[in-house]
């Protein structure tokens, strides 16, 4: 019996090309995450238009800091990007840099949130305005978190070496998924201080 021959080149350790299965996994993860926001959002409004009183009870918030913390969020998402399109140029120092201000930017942005959330003059058991409030910002935060995680990993691998300008499909998910969570916002962010304006 023969022995096979085993070809010389390497094998590849991680999936290559713009549309490899993680790729459309993420897709469809943000599919269903996009749904669970749908539902959250659906009962703001639904109960919105059921008040028997004014929309927000305690009259629509103040706009200022969540303005800000937008800016610093979509921010993140620019650096991100850059850091992205640095390394499909092969730059690994570029792609950490951008990665690096995006996990600034991303835990400034929870840090302003959290000091939002401490200084409201309603909490989530004062009615059901508090208590959407609090339940769709936070589940908004929760996602800022896993996508400050895959920020923070996606840093050391690039600090490492592991991606270059033929491998980079972890960077693209990551990024994609960090995209997701400040499109999220831009819809949090018009629902809650934008809306109550418009009447």
């Amino acid at each position: 019996m023969s022995d096979a021959l085993v070809p010389p080149t390497a094998l590849p350790v991680a999936p290559q090309g713009v549309r490899a299965s993680g790729w459309y996994g993420l897709v469809f993860l943000i599919a269903t995450e996009a749904a669970l926001f749908v539902y959250l959002l659906f009962s703001y409004f639904l109960l919105a238009s059921q008040a028997p009183g004014p929309w927000p009870p305690s009259g629509a918030p103040p706009i200022l800091s969540a303005a800000i913390n937008t800016a610093i969020l979509l921010a993140s998402s620019l650096t991100a990007w850059w850091g992205q399109r640095g390394i499909e140029r092969g730059s690994s120092p570029r792609l950490v840099a951008g990665l690096v201000l995006s996990l600034i930017l991303g835990t400034a942005f929870v840090a302003v949130q959290v000091h939002d959330w401490m200084h409201k003059p309603f909490s989530p058991r004062t009615d059901a305005y508090g208590s959407l409030f609090y339940t769709i910002t936070g589940v908004h935060i929760a996602h800022v978190a896993v996508g400050l995680f895959m920020l923070a990993c996606l840093t050391l691998w690039a600090a490492l070496g592991r991606f270059s300008a033929k491998r980079h499909l972890h960077v693209t998910v990551g990024v994609l998924y960090w995209h997701f969570v400040d499109a999220v916002w831009l819809v949090v962010f018009t629902t809650f201080f934008l809306t109550p304006r418009l009447g």
